[in-house]
């Protein structure tokens, strides 16, 4: 995965808000309230929060979907209100509907789709493109015949007809099984190989953290985060060790220095505390105190779903 950040970004937002008018029956809601973050080029940039945070409204906005109400947001450079054109050719969204015509084949999906961007017939490249997604047998067969799996991936193609740089995956892998999974993320993973900017967002955050270079997170309309994956996985204060000791437990040792301490088997206990306030070796020791002998130990680092949580779990402002 690239990591230019010298290069212009490939997105970048600056104060966008977003407020929908009220209704006679809904109270208008801000959905985005002054998010502002750079997409760097190259990389694949995890987009996350909550339902209902604004990411949806943040991806139609740029998809040209929804008219924000202020800020700005330029897409490869290109100013979304003044540079309209130039803008939407240089995104390709995956939406996280499945959205085509049943009764074109995947060919005529993708020379229609090509047709609405103003693709010359000579410059098409379809069939590359439905190689690329590994539908190259499918080309002449109805849509509506294909597996799931395989319009998931005819929308990939889709997005990319006419050559953007930006690539925006919106739930790709929701609700498809595990293979599938795997096969969609390594054609993810090629495309940004090749020098596509990809902006994922997505409800399994082990995926994110392994495939994001960058992650940002919104939460009620705000950003929250936005750092290299890494960084923001080192947020997390607390860790887990788990001991097997050498006789049945009552009750599960307690200590002030415990965030928790539970009991997950009749020897065995799972104890949460605060890196920067002890270390597993301390505790351990805490343990020993009590009169217990430890007979095994393991720990387990936080992960991106421990921080996702503390996060987005803090009371609104």
């Amino acid at each position: 995965m690239n990591t230019s950040s010298a290069l212009t970004p490939a997105i970048r937002i600056k104060d966008l808000v977003k407020r929908y008018a009220a209704t006679s029956k809904t109270a208008g809601k801000l959905a985005l309230d002054g998010v502002s973050f750079d997409v760097p080029q190259g990389q694949i940039f995890g987009l996350l929060g909550p339902n209902g945070a604004g990411k949806s409204t943040l991806i139609n906005t740029l998809a040209g979907l929804v008219m924000k109400t202020s800020g700005s947001v330029e897409i490869w450079g290109h100013d979304i209100d003044r540079d309209v054109r130039n803008a939407k050719a240089s995104i390709g969204i995956v939406p996280q509907e499945i959205v085509f015509d049943p009764f074109f084949t995947p060919a005529e999906v993708l020379d229609n789709q090509a047709g609405l961007y103003g693709v010359p017939k000579a410059m098409r490249r379809t069939m590359e493109l439905l190689r690329a997604v590994h539908l190259e047998d499918k080309a002449n067969a109805y849509a509506r015949s294909l597996s799931g799996g395989m319009k998931r991936r005819l929308l990939i193609a889709k997005a990319m007809v006419h050559r953007p740089p930006v690539l925006v995956l919106d739930e790709p892998t929701a609700g498809v099984d595990v293979e599938l999974r795997r096969q969609l993320w390594e054609l993810v993973s090629e495309m940004n190989a090749e020098g596509v900017t990809v902006v994922l967002t997505t409800h399994y955050l082990e995926e994110a953290e392994e495939l994001c270079d960058r992650i940002a997170i919104i939460n009620h309309g705000k950003l929250i985060a936005n750092k290299p994956t890494r960084e923001l996985v080192d947020m997390a204060r607390e860790k887990i060790v788990v001991l097997t000791l050498d006789r049945d437990v009552a009750q599960a040792p307690q200590h002030e220095s415990f965030a928790k301490c539970i009991s997950t088997g009749p020897r065995q206990v799972e104890i949460t505390y605060d890196k920067d306030r002890v270390t597993a070796g301390e505790v351990m020791s805490l343990v020993q105190g009590q009169g217990y002998a430890i007979v095994d130990v393991s720990t387990r680092e936080a992960d991106l779903e421990d921080v996702f949580v503390s996060l987005t779990s803090k009371p609104r402002d």
